[in-house]
């Protein structure tokens, strides 16, 4: 990774008061770049975006990714050189609630980012944001690559993989395949880490039930994932976008970035090891009484990401585990958290400018 290439770069970020896109922020405005965020309010409280001041080193506006006029009309006044959708209905669980919302975010928000594109001439790469689930599961041991088919089982996961097809017909049918503009997708694994406090999610749902000290009720404990630090996620984007600003043809494509194999663990190792570290907590395991499909297992093949990119995770998941609880810590106990957040961000970037 090269930081200063990031200096002076005009982004747009889409999503940006979600974890996700709160941590990218704060990294991008680390490196001195000249950030514009698109997003609805943040949808938890508290948040990583108000806790950690992210909006204070850029500009943030508000606004749904759904409609199309406000996301041309930030996109053209911004004149944004790089763009990165994190914008989602993100939530497996809620999908099946709400399938017409999740699709019309995750499917008809990146047809406008890309229609937003196509109306931009100051956009030279974009680079969307999908899932690990977009892949059709097949249960099987062997990690999905990039070349796999889409799918996804319940309608978050399907949409992501409708999302990869949205953009793989704009890159060829509008974009010369990277040539007029570089257009790339990211597919992450279970992306965790400090900030998060979204429903239904294992580790907000730990911290929330072990800061009041009550115990934890856990639903798939065999189910295995490809768990990674959000870091390593975010760092793997902006190995990505440097690349395809000077070479865009050649990285307007599919990639993976997931952990190493032996990280991929079911929830009950990930509940015992985060009890263990976080101290005093109790967890139980009580069957699904709505019994939604979730995959059972799931891992991701990053092979070409450490070939052409030279992108590897730098944090097991014991140390993972460790900062994750120490972010956690600071919150509770009322510390700084923009002091907090900015001094985990400098250890990582240390560690993979090594």
């Amino acid at each position: 990774m090269h930081p200063q290439f990031w200096k002076g770069k005009r982004v747009l970020i889409t999503g940006h008061t979600g974890f996700k896109g709160g941590w990218l922020c704060l990294w991008l405005q680390s490196l001195g770049a000249d950030v514009v965020g698109y997003a609805l309010e943040a949808a938890t409280f508290p948040s990583l975006f108000e806790v950690a001041h992210v909006s204070d080193g850029m500009t943030s506006v508000i606004g749904d990714v759904r409609d199309g006029d406000q996301l041309s009309g930030a996109m053209s006044e911004s004149k944004p050189e790089i763009v990165i959708h994190l914008a989602a209905q993100a939530l497996v669980r809620y999908s099946y609630s709400h399938p017409v919302a999740t699709y019309a975010t995750n499917v008809m928000g990146t047809v406008n980012l890309l229609e937003a594109v196509r109306q931009c001439g100051s956009v030279k790469s974009v680079l969307v944001i999908t899932s690990d689930k977009c892949y059709e599961n097949q249960e099987r041991e062997i990690g999905y690559r990039e070349d796999d088919p889409m799918g996804g089982f319940d309608p978050y996961s399907n949409s992501k993989g409708c999302a990869e097809l949205v953009v793989s017909a704009y890159r060829r049918s509008f974009f010369e395949n990277g040539k007029r503009v570089a257009i790339a997708t990211a597919r992450a694994g279970n992306v965790i880490g400090g900030g998060d406090w979204s429903a239904d999610r294992l580790i907000p749902d730990m911290v929330r039930a072990f800061t009041k000290g009550d115990t934890v009720t856990i639903r798939h404990p065999g189910a295995v994932r490809p768990w990674q630090h959000v870091f390593e996620a975010l760092h793997g984007y902006l190995l990505l976008l440097e690349r395809m600003y000077d070479e865009p043809v050649a990285f307007s494509q599919a990639w993976n970035f997931g952990p190493e194999d032996k990280d991929a663990r079911d929830v009950g190792w990930i509940v015992e090891r985060f009890a263990a570290v976080w101290g005093d907590a109790k967890w139980q395991v009580e069957a699904d009484k709505e019994a939604l499909h979730e995959a059972h297992l799931l891992k991701l093949n990053c092979s070409k990401a450490r070939r052409e990119l030279n992108w590897r995770p730098v944090l097991g998941l014991d140390q993972t585990m460790q900062w994750i609880a120490e972010w956690y810590r600071c919150h509770r106990d009322g510390d700084d958290m923009v002091a907090c957040s900015m001094r985990q961000l400098a250890d990582y970037q240390a560690r993979v400018a090594v």
